[in-house]
């Protein structure tokens, strides 16, 4: 089922995700939920406060993107196919970032229309568990990277618009205004059956 993402000034945005302790049939049940939603808005990530619900879980896949913008995968540091990984699940993630950092083009389905050059970490590595509730464990690099990092931020409830420098926030800052009020005015409607 396409779920309602959520758009920026939705309090739960700024939620830091509960930990998912069992994974139960509605987590799973969820989790197809934020694929489908994903896939339908064209993105390559969705955190599960994009569709209304605080939690640590995150999908993603990057295969369709990568073909512009590749990625990188590492397990036990040897190279492997990260699309061979997609469609990727990370429940309860913890990033370790490197030390390198490279500007990138970036958006939110949270934020529509809106695209900037974020800086982040060109590698990190990523511990986190599995649908099965297995712990995964890899390091990447690229489009993949940047995506953990964006999808991973959104569970602690930081956003992208968080990370541009103070020159690009204010250049977006009538439109995030805009999308800000929309969003709140939007909640306080009276919600019909």
């Amino acid at each position: 089922m396409i779920l309602p993402v959520v758009k920026y000034g939705h309090p739960v945005l700024r939620q830091k995700g509960a930990r998912v302790e069992t994974i139960t049939p509605e987590i799973k049940n969820l989790i197809a939920d934020m694929f489908e939603t994903m896939h339908a808005a064209n993105g390559v990530g969705l955190a599960a406060q994009q569709v209304g619900h605080a939690l640590q879980l995150t999908v993603l896949d990057v295969r369709e993107a990568s073909k512009e913008r590749p990625s990188t995968l590492e397990i036990d540091g040897n190279p492997e196919d990260a699309g061979a990984f997609m469609p990727l699940v990370l429940i309860n993630p913890e990033l370790k970032p490197g030390a390198d950092f490279a500007a990138g083009p970036e958006g939110c389905l949270s934020f529509p229309e809106i695209y900037a050059d974020i800086s982040r970490p060109a590698n990190v590595d990523v511990v986190a568990l599995n649908p099965k509730g297995e712990r995964i464990q890899f390091r990447c690099g690229g489009l993949l990277a940047r995506a953990i990092q964006h999808e991973t931020d959104h569970l602690n409830g930081i956003l992208f618009i968080d990370r541009m420098d103070r020159k690009t926030k204010e250049e977006f800052q009538l439109e995030l205004e805009a999308l800000q009020a929309d969003t709140k005015a939007a909640l306080k409607k009276p919600k019909t059956k």
